[in-house]
């Protein structure tokens, strides 16, 4: 019985330890689930002003409206980038297999093959195993701080050179795959970032302005076009991100919400496997203990 219960008792209390483990892990997680989606929700009134500010350079720069009529693109001269967003870390279940189905349930419809780079190591291996070569990766951002250090490194890595600015929306394409908080913890989602949708262009020029007096560009109307598109792509990239480390999390609050669980489980198993061990050995020993009992009882005969 001692060895028996000892062995129980060391399961018991590993299991014990893990399921602090899980619980901690937990806390984590959700905490940076609050932590991204704040983040996100703090960009909503500055891609507000970025947008007013792309309202004014596009009737500045195309007063005529001729950006509505912009002509078609040449697929030779389109260089194509697609940013996949993964982890870095695992337990995080499909997390990174759901997003490299989605990217590569898209890449096979466009005009030009893709050059692919990855955001974390997990999401760059598999990859590897879809036959897609990344030409590099990035490391997934570690707090709110670090994501705008990936966009910058992202923006550079994507950069053409020799490109014109006011051929940034025709020649080239950009393309993010990424996951996004849901209720069904997340879901895959492609985002075009260039070239810029006529129809949003539209949008935007034809959208009133808040107050009576209208804002004029100086200078090149050209270049501060530019400057906010920049700042568009910063703004998408930055949310794209942050997007997907929510999602990561999420992912990983529920695998540990599902541990915990099983882990509990094991607990209340091993605890009544435990108790009913430790009961047999003491009924074993109590029986042995009446037993001997009567053994070494006087025998007493009929009296004559």
């Amino acid at each position: 019985m001692a060895n028996t219960t000892t062995a129980l008792r060391r399961q018991i209390g590993s299991a014990s330890d893990l399921k602090s483990v899980v619980r901690t892990m937990k806390a984590s997680a959700a905490a940076a689930i609050g932590q991204y989606e704040s983040a996100v929700a703090a960009l909503g009134n500055y891609a507000h002003t970025v947008e007013q500010g792309l309202s004014v350079c596009l009737r500045a720069a195309d007063p005529d409206g001729a950006h509505t009529r912009a002509p078609p693109r040449s697929a030779a001269a389109t260089t194509v980038h697609a940013i996949v967003f993964g982890s870095d870390q695992g337990l995080v279940e499909r997390f990174n297999e759901v997003v490299v189905e989605h990217a590569m349930a898209h890449l096979g419809s466009l005009p030009a093959k893709a050059q692919l780079w990855a955001v974390g190591e997990r999401v760059h291996a598999r990859l590897l195993d879809a036959g897609l070569a990344p030409a590099g990766s990035f490391p997934v951002p570690g707090s709110v701080e670090l994501i705008t250090r990936l966009v910058g490194q992202i923006l550079l890595a994507v950069e053409t050179p020799d490109r014109k600015p006011a051929d940034d929306a025709q020649r080239e394409t950009l393309i993010l795959f990424y996951n996004r908080p849901s209720a069904a913890s997340y879901e895959p989602v492609s985002q075009r970032l260039l070239p810029l949708d006529e129809h949003w262009q539209r949008g935007l020029a034809v959208q009133p302005w808040p107050t009576v007096q209208r804002p004029e560009v100086l200078g090149s109307a050209a270049q501060a076009l530019q400057a906010f598109v920049r700042e568009h792509l910063f703004i998408s990239l930055f949310r794209a991100s942050a997007e997907s480390l929510a999602s990561e999390n999420a992912s990983r609050l529920a695998a540990m919400q599902r541990a915990d669980r099983n882990i509990g489980e094991l607990l209340t198993e091993l605890s009544a496997r435990f108790h009913r061990t430790r009961q047999s050995g003491i009924d074993a020993e109590l029986f042995e203990v009446v037993a001997g009992f009567d053994a070494m009882a006087p025998q007493t005969g009929p009296s004559t």
